[in-house]
């Protein structure tokens, strides 16, 4: 069980653990920042009515147009609430996309382009609905729960998981813990792998455009680095050392491929080839602000690129992959067959 201290010169301070019964505002801060719950999405809208005449607190929906069910639990049982939220998933899966476009204009009052382009820069999925993911907030789940959603998800490819928001008390002020009961990440991936092709074995990565990170940095100093938070910053996990990447500037064109060389650390503590540290070597604020935070400082990876282009050679097609995640997996084969020629991956140098 979490518990919360504030530190003082008097020693510590235990906040007092507040029961979960303010759902409105739980259901306020999801609706404003779905990354509490470890999504990159949209919200579609708020107590959607079903065909059964029931009410979804949250529907949302992420970059691939896949769609996600978000359901507090107030004071359901593990029973209720897990077949609640499957009742409403046997309805969601059916929705068509002109049904989606529907929900979006009369719970939001604008239309999805409108609504999708404003958060992603970019059209609207052609294909909706593939695929969809439940999510269930709690301050706590019982075991049962704990057991039911790990089977689904786990055994059953099952999009669907828990996220737990503890708040604490003290002194007047309260603070706010969230927590996953599986990686989020993880569980969409078994959600959606029937629905995709298989992995290439290729990952992205993206630092955004040339003014948030300059690609002549990155190459001539080798690594790849996200900040900004823990939300951006944990996607550098998913890149285990010997990870085949290939670097995505946005709004130009894919500029190298690489090989990470070291496990994610935070970019203080990473030093370049001469043994001196890359934030010595190189100290601009999107290595070196924050960095007396955690959270929200900078963390690098090594990166050994093989294969480059200079940023004014990027290589793109029209509907080339691309996306604003800091780190995900290559499904498309027309681009990972691309990209694999113009930066001349050959066979001996494919992902193991």
């Amino acid at each position: 069980m979490t518990r919360l201290f504030r530190v003082s010169d008097a020693g510590l301070l235990e906040s007092k653990r507040k029961p979960l019964d303010f759902e409105k505002r739980i259901q306020d801060w999801v609706e404003n920042d779905l990354t509490l719950i470890g999504v990159e999405g949209i919200i579609l809208g708020r107590e959607v009515r079903t065909a059964q005449g029931k009410r979804i607190d949250l529907l949302a929906m992420d970059e691939d147009g896949n769609l996600i069910i978000v359901e507090l639990k107030r004071d359901k049982s593990a029973r209720d609430i897990v077949s609640q939220v499957l009742d409403y998933a046997s309805w969601v899966c059916k929705l068509t996309t002109n049904e989606i476009y529907e929900i979006v204009q009369q719970c939001l009052g604008r239309s999805l382009a409108e609504t999708y382009r404003d958060r992603f820069s970019k059209a609207t999925p052609e294909t909706l609905n593939a695929t969809h993911q439940m999510i269930v907030v709690a301050s706590e789940v019982d075991e049962q729960s704990k057991r039911i959603i790990e089977y689904l998800s786990e055994e059953h490819d099952v999009g669907i998981n828990a996220s737990f928001f503890n708040i604490f008390g003290a002194e007047g002020q309260e603070w706010l813990t969230t927590d996953s009961l599986l990686n989020q990440e993880q569980v969409k991936e078994r959600s959606v792998k029937k629905a995709r092709a298989p992995w290439s074995g290729l990952y992205y990565v993206t630092g955004g455009s040339q003014e948030d990170r300059p690609w002549e940095e990155l190459r001539d100093y080798g690594f790849f680095t996200a900040n900004g938070g823990r939300i951006y910053s944990d996607k550098l996990d998913n890149l285990e050392v010997g990870a085949p990447i290939f670097y995505y500037q946005k709004g130009n064109g894919y500029l190298g491929y690489g090989r990470v060389t070291t496990p994610k650390m935070l970019a203080s503590e990473f030093t370049v080839a001469n043994g001196e540290r890359l934030v010595d070597k190189l100290p601009v604020p999107y290595l070196t602000d924050a960095a007396d935070d955690p959270d929200n400082a900078s963390y690098v990876v090594g990166v050994d690129w093989k294969n480059t282009v200079d940023r004014h050679a990027a290589q793109t097609f029209s509907g080339i992959f691309a996306n604003q995640n800091v780190v995900c997996k290559i499904y498309d084969q027309e681009t990972a067959d691309f990209l694999r020629r113009k930066f001349n991956v050959s066979g001996n140098d494919e992902p193991s």
